[in-house]
């Protein structure tokens, strides 16, 4: 099923793209049908992905926004990361980053946001990622900072999507932002979420050379080793200090028997992952407040959040609500080419009320309140759990801002959405094939098992297709099916009333390792 039909149609796929890495013998690949993949510098591929793919289609209408932070996310910010039909090269630490173009409007008075308080996860010396520490690091110490990434992204419906990619020193960055209520939450995560995250790793790398205390609400040194796979978990601040520098991560070892990612440094990157997630929220709900007189539509505005660092053979993931990332790997002892040994590994939580386990923890935090939990939605309101933003759910003087119906009544012990995000990191092993990265809308119509096996099926007869719009269509045929309609028919309902029949979806498939069963594989947009 290629779905040349779909491209044209009212409901067009409004994100495609694709990103082959080197072969093993260092030739770069050319693009698949001249659509404009880009793969890396001429030199051996030693990292533990193939090539990836990504798709999104909208059902949702929605504007973009203009408002937010005064027009810079829309107008200025979001242009330079989006690059919806491919790859681009671009300079990884620009002489102006993105940052630094909303710190010097900021302290110019164009936004409220220049007064922002200090964000609780920030170094005592630090006032909010817009504004630079005494003495922190310089952009080029972290390992996400390198002279160039591929970057790719763009939004579809309330979704946005990102994926940044450095071949050379064997790292991408995936990240998918399901926004609902709007767009302007997932818009201010594409827009600041990656630099605060380098500017998070850089103060890693800083910390561990100054002695400085980490938060009290970062990653306690002496945190749930639940997060790691392994058991050696290093746990006290003596410890802490001895975080591998992030520096290493781009300069090689000149000892071949060192860790360079050790468990000390992994727990040091998902405490850099929450604290930047944590730092976001502060300064969205801050602008919010300040925001809200002129639009008070921003109070219930949120986003669900998946963030997939992949590094070396290292796969970090960090989730806010029910976007899942599902890794398909082979039993071990079984033959890779048996399809049937392929088994689906969630790595991610779900967030939501049908979560027994979240639904015990939300009716625990609010005991003096028997209607946290209406019809199934948390006070009546949300699915979800868990989720950037949606401030009318966590402050009462943003629920306040609301008027009539649309207020929440009762909000006796707010929060009521969390967020604190699951985090996790496995380590890539030879069974690992590939990981599927989606939003909801993916997993409204395939299970995790069943997404699997769609993927395998069409990479092992295309290995030169787009698992990831091949999955899109997918959907689209099942969703159609469903409703009665042809494809075309599906297609030709404009946004808006489309999400009567099947969400925003929003999907990255990451192909695995570097043997010969995914050495050939390339996508097409």
């Amino acid at each position: 099923m290629r779905g040349e039909k779909f491209t044209n149609s009212e409901g067009e796929i409004k994100v495609s793209f694709g990103y082959q890495c080197n072969s093993d013998q260092g030739i770069p690949c050319s693009a698949a049908n001249g659509c404009g993949i880009q793969s890396g510098s001429e030199m051996p591929r030693t990292g533990s992905f193939s090539c990836l793919s990504g798709a999104a289609l909208s059902a949702n209408a929605t504007l973009a926004n203009t408002n937010i932070c005064n027009g810079l996310i829309g107008a200025e910010i979001l242009p330079s990361l989006d690059s919806p039909n491919s790859f681009r090269k671009v300079p990884s630490s620009p002489c102006l980053s993105r940052l630094d173009i909303l710190s010097s409007s900021l302290q110019s008075g164009m936004s409220n946001l220049s007064c922002s308080p200090p964000s609780p996860v920030c170094s005592p010396e630090t006032d909010s990622y817009l504004w630079k520490p005494m003495s922190a690091p310089s952009r080029s110490d972290s390992f996400l900072n390198v002279m160039e990434v591929q970057v790719a992204g763009g939004a579809a419906g309330e979704d946005r999507v990102q994926a940044v990619c450095s071949e050379e020193n064997e790292w991408l960055f995936c990240a998918i932002y399901d926004g609902f209520n709007g767009r302007d939450a997932a818009d201010f995560l594409a827009g600041t979420l990656y630099e605060t995250i380098i500017f998070y790793f850089n103060l890693l790398d800083w910390e561990s050379k100054q002695d400085v205390p980490r938060a009290s609400n970062g990653l306690d040194p002496d945190g749930p080793s639940e997060y790691f796979h392994d058991n050696d978990m290093v746990g006290n601040e003596a410890n802490r200090k001895k975080y591998a520098s992030a520096e290493s991560f781009v300069k090689k070892s000149a000892d071949p028997k060192m860790e360079v990612s050790s468990d000390s440094f992994r727990h040091g990157v998902l405490d850099s992952l929450q604290r930047a997630l944590s730092h976001a929220e502060n300064d969205f709900l801050y602008m919010v407040e300040h925001e809200m007189e002129d639009r008070p539509d921003l109070v219930s505005i949120g986003s669900c959040v998946l963030v997939m660092l992949l590094h070396g053979k290292d796969l970090y993931t960090l989730n806010l609500g029910d976007s899942r990332a599902v890794l398909a790997t082979y039993d071990e002892g079984n033959d890779m080419a048996q399809s049937e040994s392929l088994k689906a590994i969630q790595l991610t939580d779900s967030h939501t009320v049908d979560n027994e386990v979240e639904r015990t923890r939300l009716l625990h935090e609010h005991p003096d309140d028997s209607m946290s939990i209406v019809a199934g939605k948390v006070k009546g309101k949300l699915k979800v759990t868990r989720a950037f933003g949606v401030g009318y759910l966590k402050k009462k003087k943003l629920n306040d801002a609301l008027m009539g119906i649309l207020r929440v009544r009762n909000l006796i012990s707010p929060p009521y959405i969390s967020t604190e995000p699951s985090l996790n990191v496995h380590k890539i092993s030879k069974s690992d094939h590939f990981v599927i990265v989606g939003s909801d809308g993916l997993f409204d119509f395939f299970s995790n098992e069943e997404a699997v096996k769609l993927v395998d099926s069409y990479i092992s007869g295309n290995p030169s297709g787009d698992p990831a719009k091949f999955l899109v269509e997918q959907l689209l045929i099942k969703a159609a099916r469903s409703a009665g309609f042809s494809e075309e028919e599906l297609m030709n309902v404009p946004a808006g009333r489309r999400r009567k029949y099947h969400d925003d979806v929003t999907v990255i498939v990451v192909v695995l390792g570097t043997n010969h069963r995914t050495s050939k594989a390339s996508t097409c947009v």
